[in-house]
């Protein structure tokens, strides 16, 4: 039985006011229709009068339907600080598989992963475990790592299903330090952004200072983060700007005042609910506008740290000495958080309120996103280190900006290392395409965008013409000698990203495969 599951989702979207979406849309809709009554009485002409009736109907259809987001997204977001442990060969719990409906997004925000200056040197040149094993997981599932982004200890990963590639656009990434005065990055946030189908949408993976006593500090630290990362972007310079904001990590905000005794006979008696009002984060929040504006589903999962290793239960080590000062035992809390922004309407000033008066729809968003949390848990599995991942699945309800690929792509004949093989791509809109761009040649399961087989530039002489048809040669020696399921990529090299995927095809097996004996030769119908 799915714990919780008749506790209502959480929701929240890009429209939201005091009144809600669906009384704002049945006034208007009442509005069209009272103007459709009226012309039909003023009407005097037939024709007139059903031209008008149809399109003050259309209107009205048109008002319905801006509120009814056509297409839903699932994301699913961890948290877990690793606490410098290697990361366990299954990961299929924390990642929830076989839900349904099917994932669209992962994002996965760790914190202290192994980060000795040795260890993090070799993750500099190649990837890194924990990158590794969500990768060879993901994969085989159709998922790509769209991108990620590290900073000491702070790893954050953004895959995508592969269908999705050619509409995930604008991506950047940046990180800030907060560690002794900032200098240092063992404590701060990392972050990625992107465009997804159009709509503005950041991620943020934190991890803030320490302790019971710096839940102030824990603040200032998050506010200077939103304040300081920018981005190169004109409509989105910074975290805030974007029409959706997730932020989570080891935000080590404690519950405060309560003893020990108190914390661990609540949570063994499944009785949190006493808690959360000393919850040092719930507590922040009511004092901090700037806190006000993130949404958080209900804690109704046992604290996550701290933990003794590979158990269930909570710390139980014996108090340490310090320079002659004995520490305590950690006291359980939910450092580890997930939490959601829905960028706020601007509201009007004095002189657009007369203006905004005389339309009825002024100021709509026509192409709204709106957030629902399905799920926030935590994973008690998992016992790698003394917190406990964090997981919440979100539905995102979006009506796409685009729905076309900037760029069509596909292979024309035959494909195998016994010829030279040709394909031809197609610019379907202007953008800023580059020289520098290539088409990769990727098996189906593709990790990375660097994970091809092989690839080709663009044309060098000069950038192409929107809908010119443009063909390029494929040497044979760089064609895969077995057969198997490719796909075909164009990267944009200063989007940073895929941007149009062919159709699936196969490569067939080569005469070179059996000559150089890869495959047996077949001779008669049997094999050699």
């Amino acid at each position: 039985m799915e714990p919780f599951a008749d506790i209502p989702r959480v929701r929240s979207d890009s429209t939201s006011s005091s009144v809600s979406q669906g009384s704002r849309s049945k006034v208007l809709l009442r509005q069209r229709l009272s103007q459709l009554l009226t012309c039909i009485d003023d009407m005097s002409s037939d024709d007139e009068a059903s031209e008008e009736v149809s399109r003050t109907l259309d209107e009205a259809f048109q008002l319905c339907g801006r509120f009814i987001p056509t297409d839903a997204f699932r994301l699913h977001i961890v948290t877990w600080n690793v606490a410098t442990a290697e990361p366990p060969e299954d990961v299929t719990s924390l990642l929830q598989l076989d839900v349904q409906p099917p994932i669209d997004l992962y994002v996965i925000g760790l914190q202290e992963v192994n980060a000795t200056p040795v260890r993090f040197i070799s993750d500099l040149l190649v990837e890194d475990a924990w990158s590794h094993v969500f990768m060879d997981t993901l994969a085989p599932r159709g998922f790509v790592k769209v991108t990620s982004v590290r900073m000491q200890g702070l790893l954050l990963l953004v895959f995508a299903k592969q269908l999705h590639l050619p509409f995930i656009r604008n991506i950047q990434a940046t990180y800030t330090r907060t560690g002794f005065f900032g200098y240092w990055g063992n404590k701060g946030g990392v972050t990625v952004r992107f465009s997804f189908y159009g709509h503005m949408v950041c991620f943020l993976n934190c991890h803030l200072a320490a302790h019971v006593n710096y839940a102030l500090q824990r603040v200032d630290e998050i506010e200077y983060i939103l304040e300081t990362q920018d981005f190169d972007l004109p409509d989105t310079p910074h975290v805030r700007d974007h029409k959706a904001v997730f932020w989570f990590g080891d935000l080590n905000f404690r519950i405060a005042d309560h003893g020990l005794h108190f914390l661990r006979s609540s949570i063994n008696s499944g009785r949190l609910h006493l808690l959360w009002d000393k919850d040092q984060l719930t507590m922040m929040k009511k004092k901090e506008a700037f806190l006000q504006e993130f949404e958080e589903g209900p804690l109704n999962f046992k604290p996550t740290y701290k933990f003794d290793r590979n158990s269930e239960t909570y710390d139980t080590s014996p108090p340490r000495t310090w320079f002659g000062f004995t520490g305590k035992k950690r006291k359980p809390a939910w450092t580890d958080r997930i939490l959601w922004r829905i960028k706020p309407k601007t509201l009007p000033s004095e002189d657009e309120d007369e203006k905004e008066s005389t339309s009825s729809d002024e100021g709509l968003d026509e192409y709204p996103l709106q957030v629902t949390q399905d799920k926030y848990t935590s994973d008690m599995s998992y016992g790698a280190s003394d917190h406990k991942p964090v997981i919440a699945t979100f539905s995102l309800e979006v009506r796409k900006c685009f729905d076309t690929p900037l760029v069509h792509i596909s292979p024309l004949g035959v494909w195998s290392a016994d010829q030279d093989a040709l394909l031809q791509y197609t610019v379907q809109e202007d953008f800023m395409s580059s020289t520098w761009d290539w088409i990769g040649l990727y098996k189906v399961g593709f990790k990375t965008a660097f994970d091809y087989e092989t690839f080709v530039w663009v044309r060098e002489e000069e950038l192409p013409e929107t809908n010119e048809v443009i063909q390029l040669h494929v040497d044979k020696d760089e064609i895969p000698l077995l057969s198997g399921h490719y796909v075909l990529g164009y990267y944009s090299t200063n989007m940073q990203s895929i941007i149009a995927l062919s159709a699936d095809f196969q490569i067939l097996e080569s005469k070179r495969a059996v000559m150089e004996g890869l495959v047996p030769e077949n001779i008669n119908g049997l094999n050699q």
